[in-house]
């Protein structure tokens, strides 16, 4: 310590305290620099990014923060039920850390195994027995199948006649000539099993006539039965791929051309339904309810693109109303972006564009129908309800 007097002041001044504090402040910049340029020589795929800081964001469950916020302020912890788990510290940085989840066994080998990306779904409300096992996951076809597809149909087994329900009276509210409802299908030629004579191997259920597109006819039956003035788009998205010489990957943009065109021709056109076949089997795509079979449906919402929460808004009531109506039809909302993927699936067209995945593999067009019969219900009743909102507001603009 060395001690300096000027003008009556006396400093004293401790070297050896300023000689610590330069070398860490020396070593603080080290270790920013050094953790910078290690961020920066990192491979692409393992540098921290949005999608990252998103992720571990969305591990954060709101009992969480209320718990972490309460080690400081006890207020917050009256807001937790006293059953509420504390969360595990360990497990929620290791997860941060590594971007790893112990709930999601994708998370260990997606990086390593690129082909994995295609699972890249993330589920954001699941419905009955629904996890990571069992998710939506649509396959491509073969090349033969591509090149070919002349398998034989059985028609003998379809039953896609007006069902009793649909043969009521004019229904009481109706849109008139007023077209708001939009079915499309990229994916047109995916088909089931059971009306594919002599195909059994599921990379093959794939049809030019007998495929998703009977469906449309169904859910536009119901919707209009329920007042919903609606579209059915069948334009055969692969055979123009095909004489484009096009590969499947580019199916989205291919049906986006035909969207939009009917968007800027129909400006009444809102909701936007395409209609897809998942590849899963009868065990996990088919629901009993009163002794009979429904075909369940999972509502995939892309997530790049600036509707997204919009339409995951939609898709989270859609799923809301069948499970109070039709318990376990509902296979729940998720959501798909990244790599191996559009991410956009022509949603950004409207703040009411969903994805349905319609049965799987072993479906039939009954339990089909009946499942279609089932969301037209609910979009009805979602349709009216927000029509009188809106009238409502009207008046009261109206009357100020």
């Amino acid at each position: 310590m060395k001690t300096l007097k000027q003008s009556g002041l006396l400093i004293e001044v401790q070297w050896t305290s300023l000689v610590k504090g330069l070398i860490g402040f020396l070593l603080f910049l080290f270790m920013i620099f050094s953790i910078s340029g290690a961020l920066t020589t990192l491979k692409p795929e393992y540098r921290i990014s949005s999608s990252s800081v998103n992720t571990a964001a969305k591990s954060m469950t709101g009992d969480m923060l209320y718990k972490l916020f309460g080690w400081e302020n006890h207020y917050f912890l009256q807001s937790i039920e006293e059953k509420t788990e504390a969360p595990s510290v360990v497990s929620a940085l290791f997860q941060l850390s590594t971007n790893i989840s112990f709930d999601d066994p994708r998370s260990l080998f997606g990086r390593e195994l690129p082909a994995l990306t295609i699972f890249d779904s993330e589920i954001i409300v699941a419905g009955e027995g629904t996890d990571y096992t069992n998710m939506p996951i649509e396959s491509s076809p073969t090349l033969e199948v591509l090149q070919a597809n002349e398998q034989a149909v059985n028609t003998a087994e379809v039953k896609n006649e007006p069902s009793d329900t649909n043969k009521e009276q004019t229904p009481a509210m109706t849109t008139g000539d007023k077209k708001v409802a939009y079915i499309y299908f990229t994916h047109n030629t995916e088909a089931y099993l059971p009306y594919l004579k002599g195909v059994d191997n599921p990379d093959g259920a794939y049809h030019p006539e007998m495929n998703v597109t009977k469906i449309g006819d169904k859910l536009q039956e119901a919707l209009e039965g329920k007042g919903i003035g609606t579209v059915v788009e069948k334009t055969d998205v692969q055979a123009n791929l095909s004489k484009k010489g096009l590969t499947y990957g580019y199916s989205y943009q291919e049906s986006r051309k035909v969207v939009e065109a009917a968007v800027s021709s129909q400006r009444d056109l809102t909701y936007l339904i395409d209609i897809h076949r998942d590849s899963k089997r009868k065990e996990a795509t088919t629901k009993k309810l009163d002794g009979k079979n429904y075909a369940k449906l999972a509502f995939v919402v892309g997530g790049e693109h600036v509707n997204y929460e919009k339409n995951l808004q939609f898709a989270n009531e859609l799923h809301q109303r069948l499970q109070k109506k039709y318990k376990g039809v509902s296979r729940g909302s998720f959501t798909k972006e990244g790599k191996g993927t559009n991410g956009k699936f022509n949603q950004d067209l409207s703040d009411k564009a969903i994805l349905i995945e319609f049965g799987g593999l072993d479906n039939t067009y009954e339990e089909l129908d009946r499942s279609a019969e089932a969301l037209a219900e609910v979009i009805s009743e979602y349709y009216w309800q927000a029509e009188e909102v809106n009238q409502s507001a009207e008046q009261k603009a109206d009357k100020e």
